[in-house]
């Protein structure tokens, strides 16, 4: 894989090339010192993927991945020293593509392969991730829907760009909108609480972690909150599982998709965002085949027209819809 280093901390940057050389297939492209260096070093030579530092001089992490999101699309990944302290860059970054958020490896702490795995995992996944690995095709499920369901749910995917599109989505949303709203975002778990504050807070939702064994509730919008995948039982509960161990994206939104399908009986939506890969394009056409109506975000609108064109080439969502319009039409359906 071909990669790019935007950091302007001479430690870190050495850090990160240390890193790199543990894996022979990763060459290191281009280090460029701040993020609008990377801008004019990426429309020369676009890497596979970029290790991006959120506070630099000239131009930050977040401005440099919007730009080149918007001029030279690749994958980012940012990479900072606290990223408890830049959290709400960090959602500002991934709303404009960036895929994920991993620490700086340390140098000297430990031993230096020991302190370059959590990166390297990173990187990995994400090659699974542009590379389209790991396409699951299933059949539509045999399990009939229970009784008991009346309340009516909203079932929302999302990935690269979807901090941002899940905030607008929400916001345009009336704080009494009736429906339990249930969320699957690529996220790493440590950044899933204070997601869910962002959005409850720039929303005015009461958006919070959905917790083991408890229903998707009327009124409440529940964020998929661990690195495992969340999926709807028979019951009607959630549950965090393990399974199905080889799906790359985690959580999954196609897992989650799946368990609607099969055991949802009441009303239902399934809407999938802005994200790169195909996850989430088999759940929500198996929603769709389970009659349910199906919603994809357009390609005009997606900060990464991945997920959203998946669901459209295989036929999976009944509608496709500027970001804008998405709320407005589930008003519209559940004010029937």
């Amino acid at each position: 894989m071909k990669i790019a280093i935007v950091n302007d901390m001479p430690m870190a940057v050495e850090a990160l090339r240390r890193a790199l050389t543990f894996e022979p297939a990763h060459e290191l492209v281009w280090v460029a010192r701040n993020g609008a260096e990377a801008v004019q070093r990426c429309a020369e030579l676009t890497p596979d993927l970029i290790l991006m530092d959120l506070i630099m001089p000239v131009m930050d992490g977040v401005e440099a991945t919007r730009r080149i999101m918007a001029e030279t699309p690749c994958a980012i990944v940012i990479v900072t020293v606290d990223r408890q302290q830049n959290v709400h860059r960090v959602f500002e970054a991934m709303g404009h593509g960036a895929l994920d958020v991993v620490d700086t490896p340390t140098l000297g702490a430990g031993g230096p392969k020991e302190a370059a795995a959590p990166l390297l995992r990173k990187i990995m996944n994400i090659g699974w991730l542009i590379g389209e690995r790991g396409n699951r095709v299933q059949s539509a499920p045999t399990h009939p829907r229970i009784s008991g369901q009346r309340q009516s749910l909203v079932a929302i995917g999302s990935s690269a760009g979807g901090p941002a599109a899940l905030e607008i989505l929400l916001k345009s949303l009336p704080r009494d909108f009736a429906p339990a709203i249930v969320l699957v975002q690529h996220v790493d778990q440590v950044f899933a609480a204070g997601m869910a504050e962002w959005l409850g807070s720039a929303s005015g939702l009461d958006v919070r972690l959905a917790q083991e064994g408890e229903p998707p509730q009327s009124g409440t919008v529940l964020l998929a909150g661990t690195n495992h995948h969340i999926r709807l039982l028979k019951n009607g509960t959630l549950a965090y599982t393990a399974e199905p161990v080889n799906e790359i994206y985690r959580p999954s939104i196609d897992v989650f998709f799946e368990s609607v399908a099969t055991y949802w009986n009441g009303d239902a939506v399934g809407v999938l965002l802005t994200g790169m890969g195909r996850d989430g394009a088999q759940g929500l056409k198996l929603m769709r085949q389970r009659g349910y109506l199906t919603i994809a975000q357009d390609q005009r609108s997606s900060a990464v027209y991945g997920m959203p064109k998946a669901a459209a080439d295989i036929n999976a969502a009944v509608e496709v819809r500027p970001l804008d319009k998405i709320a407005p039409r589930l008003l519209e359906i559940f004010a029937r």
